[in-house]
């Protein structure tokens, strides 16, 4: 399942993670895992965020995917299934007439 995941960095932790190279490590290592469809990076609301969309094969994989970002960043993580174009025309023609 295409899936969103929002992860959001409060700054304080943020700014320790930059210092030390936590934040460089744990993204190269989820990129690695993901290897997502698309990853971007900015702020939001004054805080570091990323947006990486993945192939969610499993949804007991959700633990091993976020936790790492809990517990290393205190980070805030949503995940989001979304679909594509080609997923949205298939599912709208899905739906009775």
């Amino acid at each position: 399942m295409r899936m969103m995941m929002r992860v959001t960095i409060p700054v304080e932790q943020g700014n320790k993670a930059v210092k030390d190279g936590t934040i460089p490590k744990l993204i190269q290592s989820l990129l690695q895992d993901l290897a997502p469809e698309a990853a971007y990076f900015g702020p939001v609301d004054g805080v570091r965020n990323a947006f990486i969309v993945f192939d969610l094969k499993d949804v007991s994989d959700l633990p091993r995917i976020g936790e790492p970002l809990f517990l290393n960043l205190n980070a805030r993580v949503e995940f989001t299934p979304i679909m594509n174009a080609e997923d949205l025309k298939a599912g709208l023609s899905k739906m009775p007439r």
